[in-house]
């Protein structure tokens, strides 16, 4: 069996920006081990899988090590496959989804992820979080992830995590935030819990994050950037229970998989 494959480089406008994310569009799904399988040997932060459903494309994303019910960038190299590469793509691209349908829309070029928001709340850090991070005192909140809240994005740049100590905690990954001169935040993902040590640019992350910094800096439409090394760049809009996170995207490379 040969399989089509792409690399994309999301929230980028250039090679070796944003996020490297696989795309593997499939007829039919192949059995979990098998995708998990390549995803594995893609050795990507994720891998996303889709199938033509009608008006829909079923879409899952894997890690190296497991399947994840989202991801913003995988999402977007997705998008940007079915648009660019693949025949007749609607408009509107709809996703069947473990977190629900999805939508994504082109918007000149960009294109534009319609996400459920999630509010973070204040939370207890777990112990031995923050010294694992570097940190001595900061607020923390939580959804799916922590975010920790630090004065300044030079400390955000600064962060050099002690990832086997991060292992192990109860919630997916860890972002750390600040409030920034020329966006209005930054950030840095950590998710051993997943397999990926530093996610450079994390999509799915934003939907927590575009909430909590619309409340502090009362405005509804943001620019983000994320990473440590390698960055990329994002616009969140929030519209009520929504978050519209908008990017770029560019091919870094195609090929076959041989099964």
């Amino acid at each position: 069996m040969k399989l089509d494959i792409y690399q994309v480089d999301a929230f980028s406008q250039h090679p070796f920006g944003g996020n490297p994310a696989a795309v593997c569009p499939l007829a039919e799904w192949l059995p979990d081990k098998q995708l998990q399988s390549i995803a594995a040997e893609n050795n990507l932060s994720e891998t996303a899988f889709f199938v033509p459903r009608g008006e829909f494309y079923e879409l899952r994303w894997l890690t190296p090590e497991v399947e994840v019910d989202l991801c913003g960038h995988a999402t977007l190299a997705a998008a940007w496959v079915l648009i660019h590469m693949l025949e007749d793509a609607p408009q509107v691209l709809r996703f069947a989804t473990r977190s629900g349908e999805l939508r994504v829309t082109r918007n000149g070029d960009e294109l534009a992820m319609d996400f459920p928001a999630k509010q973070p709340e204040r939370c207890e850090p777990p112990a031995g979080m923050l010294s694992a991070l570097g940190i001595e005192t900061a607020e923390v909140f939580g959804t799916d992830d922590y975010i920790v809240l630090v004065e300044n994005e030079a400390q955000v740049a600064a962060l050099t995590p002690d990832f086997a100590r991060l292992k192990g905690l109860p919630k997916r990954g860890i972002a750390v935030t600040a409030k920034s001169t020329q966006f209005d935040f930054v950030s840095r993902w950590f998710g051993p819990n997943v397999g990926v040590n530093e996610d450079p640019v994390t999509g799915s992350a934003h939907t927590s994050l575009a909430p909590f910094w619309a409340e502090r800096l009362g405005k509804s439409q943001l620019t983000a950037e994320q990473g440590g090394q390698r960055k990329g760049q994002l616009r969140c809009e929030l519209k009520g229970d929504r978050v519209i996170i908008s990017g770029k995207a560019v091919l870094y490379m195609q090929g076959t998989i041989y099964l």
